[in-house]
């Protein structure tokens, strides 16, 4: 079974859809953290952004491997721990225009079809119902304000000893949902069938518990 869950940036799809994948036994597949690690070797290779045939042909050697330590699901690119890594102010504002990149995003829904097709998964990201896993049987659609947004990676940043202004993190929010609405290859958008989910005023818990709702509806419906 395939669970697909889109939504715009720091709209809490991560965080939920671990919960959820835990909840349901099934695998959990973060695609936004696969873009990350490309775009991570990208910067500390010193290759410009727009070269888009080197991004490409790193995107194509790279080694990405999820691994559940302690409870905590980790990345590591080409066999090193670089879950941390992948979260910095720097990637977050570059990783839209390499996930632009046709040649990237290639690579990356081969990987993330694969995966899908060998187990029941929980996948996060833009495009997921859309264009990855157009026929999973469950697309969920997550949105918030830009303001509640921006706190929420505001106090993920504070948490990692990185201090920025909340105008600031409004500002890169609404630049990266531009950006991701409207780039031409896969733009985000919610899928036609998608449950969308508000999550403003929601609790982690609440956006869980509804998530588990649509899927446990659809089972029933299914069985």
């Amino acid at each position: 079974m395939q669970v697909a869950i889109d939504g715009p940036a720091s709209a809490g799809k991560s965080t939920v859809s671990k919960i959820v994948a835990e909840r349901l036994s099934f695998i959990y597949i973060d695609t936004g953290a696969m873009y990350r690690a490309v775009t991570l070797l990208a910067i500390e290779r010193g290759v410009a952004l727009s070269d888009e045939e080197s991004i490409t042909t790193l995107a194509k050697a790279i080694i990405i491997d999820f691994r559940l330590i302690d409870g905590v699901q980790h990345i590591y690119i080409n066999q090193i721990d670089r879950t941390d890594d992948i979260r910095t102010p720097e990637v977050a504002a570059n990783v839209s225009a390499v996930s632009a990149i046709a040649g990237v995003r290639e690579q990356m829904v081969a990987l993330q079809r694969n995966l899908a097709g060998e187990h029941d998964v929980v996948m996060d990201g833009r495009d997921i119902g859309t264009t990855v896993l157009p026929n999973a049987k469950v697309k969920i659609f997550l949105t918030a304000s830009v303001e509640s947004r921006a706190k929420r990676r505001q106090e993920d940043f504070q948490s990692k000893g990185i201090n920025l202004a909340l105008a600031q993190l409004e500002q890169d929010i609404s630049a990266r949902d531009y950006k991701d609405s409207h780039r031409a290859i896969s733009p985000l958008k919610k899928a036609h069938d998608a449950v969308e989910i508000d999550t403003t005023n929601m609790t982690i818990s609440d956006v869980v518990e509804a998530i588990i709702a649509v899927v446990k509806k659809n089972q029933e419906k299914n069985s």
